[in-house]
């Protein structure tokens, strides 16, 4: 048997924690025994069955899973190793990760860097590798710390978080968008407070969310060398609006909305990138570059004050808080 967050009908208020049969987890190449998974914001709105991230039914959630490969019809991969599996597909077009049991392709499946524990990696993530995505793509670009400060919207959470950090272990300046302040610029309560206190955010480097949340002029004063995006709609569009000449923005979420309300004026005038980060069909080689570079910036133990570790029992609940901006950084799953 299998314990499993499953929906069976997209008519469901939300998703059941159940026992299932295991006929269906052995379709894949390598079977892994999960040992942890996490809660990014697209599986807290999966769970709640706030948004339609589920395409197909039934659909056990997760799009990361953690654990020691069990069962392996590949040559590369052995019974016994720690792997993990982000994003693909999981939870929306193939059964998820937030179970005891994945089964998926081997193509699917990406080696921990050397040195790190499973634990480590799912406390990064899905989210932890899209930031990491995000950074290389603004390093590609050419932008250099000497640029000017790099905006990071939605900075408390997984994402935000990460790419703060890593721009930050990288020479960066970054100033955080967040909705975790007051309008004097004060966090909100003590558990933000000490969140921005770990990032080395302080007052005079966040700007409260409210600035780019309502549609503004298509061309604004230039802030910013680059841009880390994880809302969309009128954030994504005020922050192309204020990006320096030939910077980069980089889209990864839609916490805000998918509506993009935008204006030819930054792309064409001051000659700024748009670019897209999806983080769910990548190479093998994007995929090695981005772990690569979360291990060099973080240590088994240097981001454990960034994640809470919760049972899977608690996950429904928890991702309800997460969905009213109610925790900050990452919540890894306990599967095992």
């Amino acid at each position: 048997m299998v314990r499993a967050w499953i929906s069976h009908t997209a008519d469901q208020t939300h998703a059941q924690l159940e026992e299932l049969d295991d006929t269906p987890f052995q379709t894949g190449e390598v079977k892994i025994q999960v040992q942890y998974s996490c809660l990014n914001y697209k599986d807290a709105l999966a769970l709640t069955h706030t948004a339609p991230i589920a395409r197909k039914f039934p659909m056990v959630h997760g799009i990361d899973g953690v654990g020691l490969v069990v069962e392996s019809t590949h040559s590369r991969w052995q019974k016994g190793e720690c792997v993990q599996v982000n994003d693909w597909g999981l939870g929306e077009t193939h059964w998820g990760g937030l179970c005891t049991t994945l089964s998926v392709p081997a193509a699917w499946v990406s080696k921990l860097p050397e040195g790190r524990s499973g634990r480590w990696a799912a406390a990064l993530g899905t989210a932890g590798y899209t930031a990491a995505l995000c950074v290389m793509a603004i390093l590609d670009h050419g932008t250099r710390p000497e640029d000017g400060p790099v905006l990071v919207t939605g900075v408390t959470g997984g994402v935000g978080s990460v790419s703060t950090l890593l721009l930050k272990h990288l020479g960066y300046e970054v100033l955080g968008l967040t909705g975790s302040i007051d309008a004097a610029g004060e966090p909100l309560n003590d558990s933000v407070a000490r969140h921005f206190l770990n990032l080395d955010l302080d007052g005079s480097q966040l700007i409260h969310r409210d600035a780019f949340a309502k549609p503004g002029k298509p061309l604004q004063k230039t802030d910013f060398a680059a841009v880390v995006d994880s809302v969309g709609s009128h954030t994504l569009v005020n922050a192309c609006a204020r990006t320096n000449y030939g910077g980069i923005v980089t889209a990864c979420g839609l916490a805000q909305g998918m509506d993009f309300e935008a204006n030819v004026a930054p792309f064409i005038l001051r000659g700024i990138t748009l670019r897209g980060i999806n983080c769910v069909m990548r190479s093998e080689a994007d995929r090695d570059r981005a772990w690569a570079m979360l291990a060099d910036a973080f240590d088994e133990h240097s981001i454990d004050w960034m994640f809470r570790e919760i049972a899977m029992e608690q996950a429904l609940e928890v991702s309800r808080q997460l969905l009213n901006n109610e925790i900050q950084g990452r919540v890894v799953v306990r599967c095992a």
